[in-house]
């Protein structure tokens, strides 16, 4: 099955779904003998970590939302997980000319409601994420800010005119979820249904418990020309939440749901199962320092004391249950636009320096995923232990996504997190690492300035696809030389299958699902 997904996501619990990278570890679809093994129609049903909560695709980059989004929102494009290539989705033509974009759509698009999904309805969709009071997150990440774009319905074509060079923009477009006219009339709308144009529409919502999605007949214009008339699709799709990945390892296990995502020590069991399991390459561990006024890691003095009071490569072992490596890049996801080790630049573990840093210092709140599983809780506690060791009391809360969310976008109320934000190109980054804050309506939730990155980021930012490559990864040494953000451990993450095959570059392709026959 070829790989074809979105190119990027940002993910607060784990790899999150939605990058590139990764398939599953056989061909799926045949037996040893080499035969069909799929079965048409049934149920899949998927286990979530939390629940999605507000189900607006542009509202939010969380890995809940991101990843039910992917069933019944598309992209303008795709981007082959394997080799990075940009592949068709909404659009079957696409050019890059300096500054200006051109797509054309495919014929006889519709959306769910049967109305038609044109270029006036992807450029409407542009506008709002493109207008900063609407807040978008992916203003900047998925589409440059001060871009421009113009619909042409008589030719199909979209024309997007950028107010500077943007090296990887096609891959953030691939991203970008497009909403259908009623939901873009009606925002209000989009909180508890979908209105899209993907393969899967939404009929049943029980929030905390399930969503049910349904096929659509018809739909030809997925990610490389994928549709809903493959062998094999499953006709509903069940996304049912379940907090406690040892609950979720059991399930899938006994086959009472067909996917679950599991980080911990429950994966050795699984493997030892045999069960099919699709693979994610990913940023698992990041640490993140409040900037912002009024806390005490807005000194710099002490987030590097933090740093240095930990042993970073210990954190890693624990976090992914000895499974993961030491973190390399800020953009993991492969495929890796810009591969390197930016983070050789992190301060090395100097307890008595971290103590002379940190003495006197008021307690500080420490906030991680209740969702990444008990070996990245196990790596919280150890992180706990080395900060008490250097003199520093920090209080450790596991929280649920949408808490931990409510925190860095909104009530400001932590000091320390751990927040992997999985990206494969590094430009997806800068709104997260410079620039505006949240008080300003900004996505800089850490409140990082750090002047060498932002120019840096800046000229890269000018240079064509991975030329810059040399000059983002400067720019990420010197985030991380100045412990302004520490990636500390990259994992491979599993999917697991049981009575279905798929593909996970990130998230859940959902034209990619394939039932088995028993």
């Amino acid at each position: 099955m070829k790989l074809a997904s979105s190119a990027i996501c940002l993910c607060v619990t784990a790899a999150l779904l939605a990058g590139c990278g990764g398939g599953g570890d056989d061909d799926p679809g045949t037996n040893e003998g080499g035969a069909s093994t799929y079965a048409d129609g049934g149920t899949f049903t998927m286990a979530l970590k939390g629940d999605p909560g507000k189900l607006d695709p542009q509202s939010s980059a969380g890995t809940q939302l991101f990843t039910v989004n992917q069933l019944a929102y598309d992209t303008l494009v795709s981007v082959d997980g394997e080799t990075g290539a940009v592949e068709s989705q909404l659009a079957k033509d696409w050019a890059v000319d300096g500054t200006t974009v051109t797509l054309t759509l495919n014929d006889g698009i519709t959306c769910a409601d049967g109305s038609d999904f044109t270029a006036t309805t992807a450029v409407d969709n542009l506008d709002y994420v493109g207008n900063p009071k609407n807040k978008s997150p992916f203003l900047g990440t998925f589409y440059p800010a001060g871009a421009k774009a113009k619909a042409d319905d008589a030719a199909g074509t979209v024309t997007i005119t950028l107010a500077a060079p943007a090296p990887f923009v096609l891959n953030g477009l691939a991203s970008l979820p497009m909403v259908c006219d009623a939901g873009m009339q009606d925002r209000t709308s989009l909180a508890d249904s979908t209105n899209g144009s993907g393969p899967y529409e939404l009929t049943e919502v029980v929030p905390n418990d399930h969503y049910t999605y349904q096929i659509r007949d018809g739909y030809t214009w997925g990610p490389n020309g994928a549709t809903t008339a493959e062998e094999g699709m499953p006709d509903t799709v069940v996304m049912k939440i379940v907090e406690n990945e040892s609950t979720a390892a059991n399930l899938i296990s006994t086959g009472e749901i067909n996917a679950a995502q599991v980080l911990g020590p429950d994966v050795k069991r699984l493997d030892a199962q045999g069960l099919f399991a699709a693979e994610t390459p990913a940023l698992l561990g990041e640490q993140w320092y409040n900037h912002n006024d009024g806390h005490a890691t807005s000194d710099p003095a002490v987030r590097m004391g933090l740093t240095q009071a930990l042993d970073l490569g210990e954190l890693a072992s624990v976090a992914t249950a000895d499974a993961g490596t030491p973190a390399t890049t800020l953009a993991a996801i492969p495929p890796v636009a810009c591969p390197g080790d930016s983070a050789a630049s992190l301060p090395a573990q100097d307890v008595d320096a971290a103590k002379a840093a940190l003495a006197g210092k008021p307690e500080l709140t420490f906030l991680y995923s209740s969702a990444a599983g008990s070996a990245f809780a196990a790596a919280a506690e150890l992180a706990v232990q080395q900060w008490e060791a250097a003199g520093v009391k920090v209080n450790a809360k596991g929280v649920d996504e949408t808490a931990l969310q409510g925190a860095i976008f909104g009530t400001g109320d932590w000091d320390i997190a751990w927040v992997p934000l999985n990206v494969n190109t590094p430009d997806q980054l800068v709104p997260f690492l410079s620039g505006a804050g949240m008080a300003e309506g900004g996505t800089n939730f850490s409140g990082i300035d750090n002047k060498d990155y932002t120019d840096g980021a800046t000229a890269a930012s000018k240079m064509d696809g991975t030329d810059g490559c040399d000059t983002w990864l400067q720019a990420e040494s010197a985030l991380m030389e100045a412990a302004d953000i520490v990636p500390f451990a990259n994992n491979v993450v599993k999917t697991f299958g049981n009575g279905a095959e798929f593909e996970v570059p990130g998230a859940l392709v959902p034209t990619s699902i394939r039932m088995l026959a028993k």
